[in-house]
């Protein structure tokens, strides 16, 4: 029963006994639960899952119920059961993920709420508190009204995009359904974020090439760096124009036609730069999205994890529902076809890299989050190629670096030997060369028009007494 039951839990926790006296250790956990996606607390369980029991089982499940309705507020909705394993008492706290968040932990004057982050249980950061706060009052941050006022402001690419995108006009009256102003005129976070200006300041894009597969030094070991901040049109056009310009398009030759080998699929890198843009956490401040590119690869990273909190390693990228983190953005760049609304931003990603031209399996895009940032990797699939051509090449070299030496060396040899007058057959027996045609062209030939050799009747070239003596030896004809 008890592997059932953490096969089926999403979140778990165990405890061998349950705390009384410090009800904190596992109340921290309820109020994670609460916070994120639910989870469920074992008692009478240590942490290699084995069965320990529980002495009072009944008395610990009116302890539970009491404490958290003492000390968790507001009170999450539980399932409390009990259960016997080989005789032993179990109980399990089922904690459903709550609609009014924050769920905090309250005791002494003092109230904190919870995530989790991996397998424990921590204070939430304000940012993500802040988070909790919007989503517990159903309300985002891009909804949010502000103080900038709108007629202070131009939107120029917006509107002018909005019109090459959509072939209609962006009327005064879009900007309060569209959910950018209200009627009195004052911006929302999504109007200030589309803005001409730059007003929001986590609104940048850094981005840099790398030099090889690794971080270094902006000043030794970037190839290309650049820094964008302000509209998110901007933003997307900028670092699309960034990713194409340090990337290739290779091409192989095939019968009757040539095939282009992109490093990367245009269409999986917008879906990238939209999702990062449209889904980050702007609510953490001194933040920013990470573009890096490596000679094998491409790295998106952006502020803010998964929205419901889990993370997406541990997922599967085709049944993810959508959860919006920015609704009013998401609503503008559908309108906008910048991405689609149904949420199929990740499997559209999956599905463009895999008709690329050499992909295999090994090049699959991977998705990595934290309940603090969300990061994608593109694979280079033109990487193996490209370090397959240097490796060729860097031996072509090396055996013609070789075969040069070699040459050089039997050349030297030849005019040694030549210190007195020698025939073609002795020369070329003296260094091994059975052919009479090659040794003229890559030996005799070279010789003499370097002047290295000479030969000794040089008015009869095809003299059968013909021989050869090197230059300064002259004198010994």
């Amino acid at each position: 029963m008890i592997e059932k039951l953490v096969a089926e839990a999403i979140e778990c926790d165990f405890k061998v006994a349950l705390e009384k006296k410090r009800p904190k250790s596992w109340l921290k956990s309820v109020s994670a639960f609460a916070n994120s996606i639910g989870g469920m607390l074992f008692f009478g369980v240590d942490d290699d899952k084995q069965v320990v029991g529980l002495d009072a089982a009944q008395d610990d499940a009116q302890s539970i119920s009491r404490l958290i309705k003492d000390r968790i507020t507001p009170l999450p909705q539980i399932e409390l059961s009990a259960f016997q394993e080989n005789g032993r008492d179990i109980l399990c706290l089922k904690v459903l993920p709550g609609r009014s968040t924050p769920y905090y932990y309250r005791a002494d004057g003092i109230m904190e709420a919870y995530i989790r982050i991996g397998n424990e249980s921590i204070v939430a950061p304000d940012h993500m508190l802040n988070e909790l706060i919007l989503k517990g009052t159903n309300r985002s941050f891009d909804a949010m009204i502000t103080d900038a006022r709108k007629e202070d402001y131009s939107f120029t690419l917006l509107e002018a995009t909005y019109l090459e995108k959509t072939g209609n006009h962006f009327a005064a009256s879009d900007y309060l359904s569209f959910g950018l102003a209200d009627k009195d005129g004052f911006l929302t976070n999504a109007g200030k974020l589309m803005a001409d200006q730059y007003i929001v300041r986590n609104s940048r894009v850094f981005c840099t090439r790398w030099n090889g597969l690794d971080k270094g030094s902006i000043f030794d070991d970037a190839l290309d760096d650049k820094e964008y901040e302000g509209n998110l049109i901007s933003l997307l056009r900028n670092s699309s124009e960034f990713v194409r310009n340090n990337s290739k398009v290779r091409f192989v030759k095939e019968a009757q036609s040539r095939v282009d080998k992109p490093d990367y699929a245009d269409r999986a890198v917008t879906e990238v730069l939209v999702n990062a843009l449209i889904h980050r956490d702007y609510i953490l401040l001194g933040s920013e999205i990470h573009i890096d590119m490596f000679d094998d690869r491409l790295e998106i990273q952006s502020p803010g994890g998964m929205y419901d909190g889990r993370a997406i390693q541990d997922r599967d990228i085709h049944t993810i529902a959508s959860a919006r983190r920015n609704p009013v953005i998401a609503d503008l760049f559908h309108r906008m076809k910048f991405m689609e609304r149904r949420g199929s931003g990740l499997t559209k990603i999956l599905s463009e890299t895999a008709k690329l031209p050499g992909y295999d399996d090994r090049l699959k895009p991977e998705f990595f989050s934290t309940p603090s940032d969300f990061r994608v990797v593109l694979k280079n699939v033109n990487y193996s190629t490209m370090a397959n051509t240097a490796q060729v090449t860097m031996q072509v070299t090396m055996q013609d670096t070789m075969q040069d030496t070699m040459q050089d060396n039997r050349m030297s040899k030849l005019v040694a030997f030549c210190a007195f007058p020698r025939s073609r057959e002795e020369m070329q027996s003296y260094i091994g060369i059975n052919n009479r045609d090659h040794f003229r062209k890559a030996f005799l030939k070279p010789l003499l028009e370097s002047g290295r050799i000479q030969m000794t009747h040089p008015d009869k070239p095809n003299s059968r007494n013909q021989k050869y003596v090197a230059a300064e030896q002259t004198d010994h004809q």
